[in-house]
Parts: structure tokens; sequence; C-alpha cells
């Protein structure tokens, strides 16, 4: 009897085990959605400093235009959505592409997102992304009509605003989210010539409630290469905070730093501490108001070749008109003040710099 009752319990598991097989092949067969999507920003930027041509800062990389009506990003996309996989590919044109892909091949210039993702387990909540995908740093992104202000941040406009390579990602709750990353480098689709050591990130999402984020995210690897490679350490941290219905804050900082040279035990560092409110006026309108400091010393990430390196304080109000959530009109108005002559003047350099800019953008599909 009891050989009878182990025979039909290994028929059971047996039967059992084809049935979660033919479920999860079930599951694997079903078709994806498929989706259409695009983005499309055109920007008008008058720089009072009235720098010679049209190019305005090498240390910004969106609507960094003077007196020239120009498209900051415009991008098409396909995306591929399933319970087990997705997919997205998104081509590009713009501004944008033509400053931050810069150090690409011209083909390369014209990818926006380019990547694949698995699901890892039953639960669908351990996925692994690879490709071209956006940065897991900060909270800004190219997509303006996503962001509080018009302009992009200090600390956003130097950090990358994408990475290459996979991407570990687990939501053990809808509270948390925990990734790591293997990438190609800094803000790079090739990896530079030369570099044969890949970088890490990781990333540790706390949301506790819709109207409270808590972020940090980390980057560990080079942008030299071996020959006079110098280790880099950077940090990013925020808080986003919707107070009330109609106002909110974003709290961040950053914080870096890098090998003086190859092998030293010697750093120099970077950080920059911004905040900014944001007001709901009334259903169509919204105001922000945005504090930045950005020090870089010894020119890490942003070179001046000054005495005091590059040291900034920026003020930056907007004013954005959205009848719906696929259209937004803005104007802002931005100020910065550097220690140093950091700034192009066309009477010579200077330590102030005032804009208004003004955008529209428009999204379409998912």
């Amino acid at each position: 009897m009891r050989q009878i009752l182990r025979f039909k319990f290994l028929v059971l598991l047996l039967f059992s085990g084809f049935d979660l097989t033919a479920q999860q092949d079930s599951i694997m067969h079903e078709k994806p959605m498929i989706s259409l999507s695009g983005f499309l920003d055109v920007f008008y930027v008058y720089d009072f400093n009235r720098p010679e041509g049209t190019y305005r800062q090498p240390f910004l990389f969106n609507h960094n235009r003077h007196n020239e009506f120009n498209i900051n990003l415009g991008f098409v996309k396909v995306g591929l959505d399933h319970t087990k996989y997705r997919a997205n590919l998104a081509l590009q044109t713009g501004t944008y592409a033509t400053d931050n892909y810069a150090a690409e091949p011209d083909l390369l210039k014209t990818i926006f997102e380019a990547n694949i993702g698995i699901s890892l387990n039953k639960e669908n909540n351990l996925w692994l992304d690879a490709g071209v995908m956006p940065s897991h740093i900060g909270f800004e992104s190219a997509v303006s009509i996503d962001n509080w202000t018009l302009t992009r941040s200090l600390l956003a406009e130097n950090s990358p605003y994408f990475l290459t390579g996979a991407k570990l990602t687990f939501n053990p709750n809808d509270e948390w989210e925990i990734a790591g990353l293997m990438v190609n480098g800094w803000q790079r689709i090739q990896r530079l010539e030369g570099n044969s050591l890949p970088s890490f990130g990781t990333q540790l999402k706390f949301s506790p409630n819709e109207r409270t984020t808590f972020n940090w995210s980390t980057f560990l690897g080079t942008d030299d290469p071996d020959s006079t490679r110098r280790m880099r350490y950077f940090n990013n941290l925020y808080g986003q905070f919707q107070l009330t219905e109609q106002f909110g804050l974003i709290a961040g900082f950053d914080l870096g730093t890098q090998q003086r040279v190859k092998g030293s035990s010697e750093y120099d560092f970077w950080m920059s501490p911004v905040l900014i409110g944001q007001l709901q006026i009334s259903r169509v309108l919204k105001t922000a108001v945005r504090v930045e400091y950005y020090q870089d010393k010894t020119g890490i990430m942003i070179p001046t070749a000054t005495q005091n390196g590059f040291q900034t304080t920026g003020y930056s109000l907007n004013l954005d008109y959205a009848p719906n959530e696929s259209i937004m009109c803005r104007i802002e108005g931005r100020w910065m003040n550097a220690k140093d002559r950091v700034f192009e003047k066309s009477t010579g350099p200077t330590n102030q710099n005032f804009i208004i800019a003004s955008s529209m953008a428009i999204r379409f599909g998912k």
C-alpha cells in the first residue's frame, strides 16, 4: 500500500509539474502589446550675455542655443510589453542628441533607447534589462515635460542621462526598488577606447506612499583609458515630497570623488545641492522655483582653467501652461552667478549669466 501511495504521489507531482510548465509556456506565447509613442520639444533661448555664435555653454546639454529656434529633443519610440519580457527602441534628433552624444559615432547618435528586458521569476518582480537605457541617476530626465523646471539643474546636466549595459531590478513590494548595473562607462554607448574596466552602479528607491520618494543612486568606475585610469565614485541622493495637493518639493544632492592621478591616494571632489518647489496655481498653470549650487574646484566635471574652478550659484523661476497631459508651453528666467569669470560674453568672460528660455513640448502615444 505504501508503494502504491508513493507511486500516486510521484505521478501527481509529475503532472502538476507539467501543468506549471504548460501555464508558463502558455503565458510566454501570449501576444505582447506593441505601442508607438513620441516626443517633441521646440525651444527658444535668449542669453543676455550674447555669446558669439549660437552655442551657449560647454557644461549645459539641453536648451543650449542662443537667439535661435531649435529642437531640443524629438524622438519616435516603439515599445513592446509582455508579462514576461519587454523592449524599447527610440530614435532621436535635436540639440540634446548633438551635445550629449558628441563622443559617439554618428550612427549611434540617433539612439535614444534600445533595450530588452526579461522577467526572471514567477512573481515578475525581478527583471534583467540590457541595452541603451535611461540613467538610474537623478530626478530629471531628457524628456522636459516630465521635469518641474524647463532647463535642467546643473547637477543633472553633469551626470548621465543614459547608460549602456545590463540592469538587474528587484521590487520586493510596492514601496521598495533595488537595482544593480554593469555599464560601459559614464554616459557612453560605445566603451572608451583603451578602457578595459566596466563600470558599476546601484539604486535604492523607497516610496512609502504616493506622495513621498527617497532615492540613493551610485556610480563606480572610470572615464579614462587604462594608461591613465582614475577611479570615480559618485553618489546621488534626492527626496521628492508632495506636501499638499498644490505644493511639492524636491531636495537633491550630488557628491562625487575622483583620483587625482592613476594609483594616487589623493582625491578631488565635486558636489551640488539643489532645492525645487512647485506650485499648482490652477488646473492648467504651474510655477516652480529652483535654488542650486555647483562646486567643482579642480575641474573634474566642468573644467574652467580659472583660479577657483567652477563654483556657481543659480536661481530660476518658470511658468508652465499645460491644457492637458500631452502638451506644455513654458517660459523660464534663470540667473547664475560664479566665483570666477566662467561665462562667455560678447565683451569678454564674466561671472554672471541671465537667460530667458521658452519651450513648447508635446508627446503622443503611451
